[in-house]
């Protein structure tokens, strides 16, 4: 059943002798990722504006990109809903120009802004960075809304993979915490139990690019100690309390190790009386989103995410 698009790609990969993540430094991963953009992703369409931005954080300057769409008939004067936007990779690769294309199409598709974050990352950075930069990214952004052109209202959070996993975490954050109003989340292919214990991480751990071997070596350079995968900063899924969150989007796939926990997080949502809607993309693999290029079930998915951002934040 794995889509024939994902087993070309897998096989161009092994044929051309492409290094596994885990076998290589972090340095030389976050290259790999970031190389392999230009094979994979989409060319990226223009925008209105980017600007770039630093928000204010507790370990210091946190580099943002804001993206305006292009024109789509509301008023210009008229302050734009605002998705906060945090990347995939691990909690170690990735970056603003990685998800540069993704960010582009979600703001033009849904008509809003993007701002995306530049957190810490490990190894230089170990957890609770990323997570610390998360929520005072999204304070900053809340608070600096109106000389921006952003309504400080209707602001969302998503991520995808580890940036979904920080969307999740963020949601929980200001819900306890106050202070920022959240219309919405989405969840592409989340982290959300750093135990591995789901049945997919058995199922798909090996042959379907993110592997087993991979997930451990993103985790231990994001985790100072085991122990930490019992957090819920960590792995929102063990939060007791998962009520009054936002509305939620959960995208999973199902050749993906985190399928099954991205499965259990949107049932957990929707239990505790949250509005929570679950897409699988059952043929695919994680992290195919940003593969529009060569895998042509990413941009339904992109055209997915976009309308359902647009039906919460602007219709």
């Amino acid at each position: 059943m794995l889509h024939p698009q994902a087993r070309a790609l897998i096989d161009l990969l092994q044929e051309r002798g492409v290094p596994a993540m885990h076998t290589l430094t972090p340095d030389g991963s976050r290259r790999l990722y970031r190389d392999r953009r230009h094979v994979v992703q989409p060319d990226p369409p223009e925008v209105a504006q980017v600007q770039s931005l630093q928000a204010t954080g507790p370990h210091g300057a946190i580099p943002l990109r804001l993206y305006r769409p292009l024109p789509g008939g509301r008023a210009a004067a008229s302050k734009l809903p605002v998705l906060i936007y945090f990347h995939g990779g691990g909690w170690v690769i990735g970056d603003l120009d990685t998800h540069d294309t993704l960010c582009r199409e979600l703001a033009n598709g849904a008509g809003i802004a993007v701002v995306s974050v530049d957190y810490r990352m490990g190894p230089e950075h170990r957890f609770p960075a990323a997570v610390d930069d998360s929520i005072a990214a999204t304070r900053w952004v809340h608070a600096h809304a109106g000389e921006l052109g952003l309504d400080a209202q209707r602001i969302a959070v998503g991520g995808d993979s580890a940036g979904g996993n920080l969307a999740a975490v963020v949601s929980i954050a200001f819900r306890d915490g106050g202070g920022v109003p959240l219309a919405y989340q989405l969840l592409i292919y989340p982290s959300t139990d750093m135990r591995r214990v789901a049945p997919s991480h058995t199922r798909n751990g090996q042959g379907y690019l993110l592997t087993s071997d991979t997930i451990a070596y993103f985790q231990g350079h994001y985790l100072a100690d085991p122990a930490l995968e019992l957090d819920t900063r960590a792995s929102p899924l063990l939060h007791p309390d998962l009520r009054n969150l936002p509305p939620a989007l959960v995208l999973t796939a199902g050749y993906d190790p985190l399928r099954d926990e991205g499965i259990d997080y949107a049932q957990r949502l929707s239990l505790a009386g949250n509005r929570a809607t679950h897409i699988g993309f059952e043929r695919q693999i994680h992290g195919f989103i940003l593969m529009g290029r060569v895998i042509d079930e990413a941009n339904d998915a992109v055209a997915i995410c976009a309308a359902l951002l647009r039906r919460a934040l602007v219709a």
